[in-house]
């Protein structure tokens, strides 16, 4: 107990009053990014604490009141300037190096998979960008004959539905860019993977309209927390 509290006293110092060797920054120089913990990491982003509270102790706290990284990624601007001691400086940092992070994964991914081949490789390639959101994005990715990527827009932004999702939006994006083909992709913020009703429904809508103009949809994929869901997986086209 007396150990925990000498810990808990040392841990709430002043970061200026640590060892140098324990000091995010110069762990970081000395020892590499791998040897540091998420708050450590955090903490050289956000570069200083409250009067109340050093750097690394605000980043422990980020971290442990909103689900770790993952949950700290989805946070909107509005919610984490909520937080006692994040500044809109501090914000914007954070939200710039998620993005940066999810776009690094995304390049990566498309560097071991350029050509779409499955359903896991969408998955790698668009997720990372999707699960930092905490609203529903609708995109179609265009293909050409050789299932590589042409583009990425986006159809809608908001709550998926009919109205928003219309086969002529889609296909005229398709038709522009001489597209073989499309995969529709969409994001559950929930985390639920599930495909709900109205997602088979407008899917379906799409499929049809798709064969008649004569480019086929391949996929529609659901992004959720740390899962997806394919349709034609499911045999759901």
């Amino acid at each position: 107990m007396a150990q925990d509290k000498e810990e808990l006293q040392y841990n709430s110092m002043s970061l200026h009053m640590w060892p140098t060797e324990d000091r995010p920054r110069e762990k970081l120089e000395k020892y590499g990014a791998d040897s540091l913990s998420d708050a450590e990491l955090l903490a050289i982003l956000l570069r200083s604490g409250t009067p109340s509270m050093n750097v690394v102790d605000l980043a422990r706290k980020l971290l442990q009141e909103n689900g770790g990284i993952a949950g700290l990624g989805r946070m909107s601007p509005r919610a984490l300037q909520n937080v006692k001691g994040m500044g809109p400086a501090k914000v914007m940092t954070l939200i710039a190096a998620f993005q940066l992070g999810a776009r690094f994964a995304a390049t990566e991914s498309i560097n071991d998979c350029p050509q779409l081949t499955n359903p896991r490789n969408v998955a790698m390639r668009f997720g990372p960008a999707l699960r930092l959101l905490n609203y529903e994005v609708f995109k179609v990715i265009l293909l050409n004959s050789h299932n590589r990527i042409i583009r990425d827009i986006v159809i809608s932004r908001g709550n998926l539905n009919a109205s928003v999702v219309h086969p002529r939006e889609i296909f005229k994006a398709a038709i522009d860019y001489l597209a073989a083909a499309i995969i529709l992709i969409h994001n559950h913020p929930s985390g639920n993977p599930e495909p709900s009703r109205e997602d088979i429904e407008i899917t379906k809508k799409i499929v049809e309209s798709g064969k008649i103009i004569g480019i086929p949809v391949l996929d529609h994929i659901i992004i959720a927390d740390r899962d997806f869901t394919s349709f034609a997986d499911r045999k759901l086209l």
